[in-house]
């Protein structure tokens, strides 16, 4: 044959050779080099590495009594890349599971729309929360189920039962929080809300992984070059709250069968005391093999104890509003101290509406706080709203107004340590223009004066507000933890805050409020003279689903302060009739560690069995249904770190006229 017909053949010969030659290499270079899985199983037929998951952080109260702590509880993995020959009807009847449960959880694992991060060389959860002897028999046939392996991890368990929606709880990471953190993987579990949430990177610690070296059958041969490749696990850390988790028991009992909140702050440092919204829950029930059907009892409850009022509620404050309007009219220069404006039942200006209950006419801002006259407050709007010496038209002057709100901590999120913290509400000029078309004056809005109209707070808002009024004048943000082991806590809640309206403003106001506890609307909070000197402010407002809702705002003792409180109970009717004993109750408890005065005591079981319109549904299920006194209440002072090195060690082996019980009106 012609040789030069046979050469471009040749040619091709070659060409093709050394495409093939080199897709061959391309291919083993991805397999070996760039491509992931190939290294994982081959790396994973060597070696075994073992995470390692620390104790998560203690959490304790302020006085060092332990509220939640941790349990050993196992999990059963499987690696899918392992897995030969399984007996199926062995591994069921080992671990007491129906096969269809078994199948259902397996084809879970593998979905990839219901677990993104699945991979057949990394271990995922198939049965979680074993029991120690189900973890230990399991372990006995171990041998029998390659690809199997039973891992430790610690499970919260809490000696208060109270302050659920503070401490939060603990869920399985979700596809969503996988992607959010790359040092988590499947099965990992971080918490869903509370404190748990807020301060996960503390209370987590990091986790360890132990290398292990396998023979050719898979087998464990024991650690890959004695341990030098191994990573140490990191205890969480612990927290301290703020939280006296007596006073908070305590509070929890008042608010039984009834809806509402209490807050309580130490005004000094702005630590949160207590934070009980109502109805409450066991947050025993929300750890554990039965947390998802008890997840779902509480969220079908109609009280809805899952949803933090104390933080979250948005409730007309009602006259609790009216110390933070006089200040703001003392402020702006439109009242004075000695201003006397009239009232005769009711604001004149507005034929005597909103109206108000008798009491001497005309009054300055003193004992306008004690009595509560809604025509003063009224009075002060209209001065600063429709003078136009003081400012060019309603707009700008309502605009001073509400930035003076908003220095009061209304109107947005205080900061709180805490997540699901809610705004209130306060409107802008915009708001009123729309509305009323450009045209409008205070008469339009008037009943914001004595808080009620557009405007609403949440009850932390309001205890904030006492805490202004406790400090004269400043407040730091709320906040929950106390301290961090560790690590200083953070800024905001060291930063002092000044409400920029003077000191000696505050002091009329808490003369005002000292005034209603001895000779006015909360004489149900006054004490014998020379015991607890108690600044309080009465609230009733207007609630268009039912009775109104009661409120009480004080704090104790007059001079340095120590505790500032809030009390808002849904469909209490008059303030001095419920908010106030209950404030009353809250302030002596804390005040005298625990002890109550006879009369006080009677109070407090009277509150305990008031039941407002219903019985709570959340105590049938609760575990301890009968009583939420915490199961230990003596001091605690073990050592902490050592608590955790035995829990991780252990989990590693296998309306305005309102008449009181005293006759008194607000």
């Amino acid at each position: 044959m012609n040789s030069n017909k046979l050469y471009p053949r040749r040619i091709l010969i070659i060409v093709l050779t050394i495409l093939i030659v080199s897709l061959y290499i391309i291919r083993l270079f991805y397999l070996q080099i760039l491509n992931p899985n190939y290294k994982a199983e081959a790396d994973n037929n060597a070696f075994y590495q073992k995470a390692l998951y620390p104790a998560r952080g203690i959490i304790s109260d302020r006085e060092g009594n332990i509220m939640v702590y941790n349990k050993a509880t196992y999990d059963l993995m499987i690696t899918m890349r392992e897995v030969t020959q399984l007996d199926t009807l062995d591994l069921c009847k080992t671990l007491n599971i129906e096969p269809k449960l078994f199948v259902e959880r397996l084809n879970k694992i593998k979905d990839r729309k219901l677990n993104p991060g699945y991979s057949p060389f990394v271990p995922q959860i198939l049965v979680s929360q074993l029991e120690a002897p189900e973890a230990g028999r399991f372990q006995e046939k171990l041998y029998k189920f390659p690809g199997f392996a039973i891992r430790s991890r610690t499970l919260r368990e809490y000696e208060y039962h109270c302050a659920a929606n503070i401490l939060g709880y603990l869920s399985e990471a979700d596809p969503r929080d996988l992607e959010n953190d790359s040092s988590l993987v499947a099965g990992d579990y971080i918490g869903k809300t509370g404190i748990e949430k807020s301060y996960e990177k503390y209370l987590r610690g990091e986790k360890g992984v132990e290398v292990l070296l396998r023979d050719a059958r898979g087998r464990i041969k024991g650690k890959y070059q004695n341990g030098a490749h191994d990573k140490p696990y990191v205890l969480g850390h612990d927290l301290t709250l703020g939280i006296d988790a007596n006073l908070q028991t305590f509070g929890e009992e008042l608010m039984r069968g009834k809806r509402g909140a209490i807050v309580a702050i130490e005004p000094s440092s702005g630590e949160i005391l207590c934070m009980v919204s109502s109805p409450s829950y066991d947050p025993a029930l929300l750890t554990g093999k039965e947390k998802g059907v008890n997840l779902r009892q509480l969220a079908n409850i109609p009280g809805k104890p899952l949803y933090d009022r104390s933080i979250m509620g948005y409730y007309p404050p009602g006259s609790t509003f009216k110390p933070s309007q006089g200040a703001i009219f003392l402020q702006e220069g439109v009242l004075s101290p000695s201003t006397a404006l009239s009232c005769y039942h009711g604001f004149p200006p507005l034929h005597s509406r909103p109206k108000c209950h008798s009491h001497p006419s005309p009054v300055s801002l003193v004992p306008a706080l004690a009595t509560s006259c809604n025509a003063y407050f009224c009075w002060g709007l209209r001065f600063m709203l429709d003078n136009r010496q003081y400012y060019p038209n309603v707009q700008v002057a309502f605009e001073h107004w509400k930035q003076h709100m908003v220095q009061l901590g209304f109107g947005y999120k205080l900061g709180i340590d805490l997540p699901n913290e809610r705004r209130g509400y306060i409107p802008n000029a915009k708001v009123y223009d729309k509305l009323y078309k450009g045209r409008w004056n205070s008469s339009s809005i008037i009943s914001i004066a004595i808080g009620q109209g557009e405007i609403s707070a949440t009850p932390m808002q309001m205890a904030n507000l006492a805490t202004i009024i406790a400090n004269r004048g400043f407040f730091y943000t709320p906040h929950v933890v106390k301290k961090i082991e560790g690590f200083p806590l953070d800024t905001a809640y060291t930063t002092l805050r000044d409400s920029h309206i003077k000191a000696s403003i505050w002091e009329y106001i808490a003369e005002g409020m000292a005034k209603a506890v001895t000779n006015g609307t909360c004489r149900n909070a006054n004490f014998a003279p020379g015991e607890i000197e108690v600044c309080g402010k009465t609230g009733t407002a207007q609630n268009p689903h039912g009775k109104d809702n009661s409120a009480f705002i004080g704090f104790a003792p007059k001079d340095h302060p120590k505790i500032a409180v809030c009390v808002y109970v849904e469909n209490g009717g008059f303030g001095a009739t419920i908010g106030v004993p209950i404030g009353r109750c809250i302030i002596e408890y804390y005040l005298r560690h625990g002890k109550l005065s006879p009369a006080t005591e009677a109070i407090a079981e009277r509150m305990k069995h008031l039941y407002i319109g219903y019985k709570d549904e959340i105590y049938k299920i609760n575990k301890k249904s009968d009583s939420q006194l915490p199961v230990r209440e003596q001091d605690n002072h073990n050592n902490k770190e050592t608590i955790k090195r035995e829990e991780t060690e252990e989990s590693e082996s296998t309306k305005q006229i309102n008449p009181t019980e005293n006759g008194q009106k607000e």
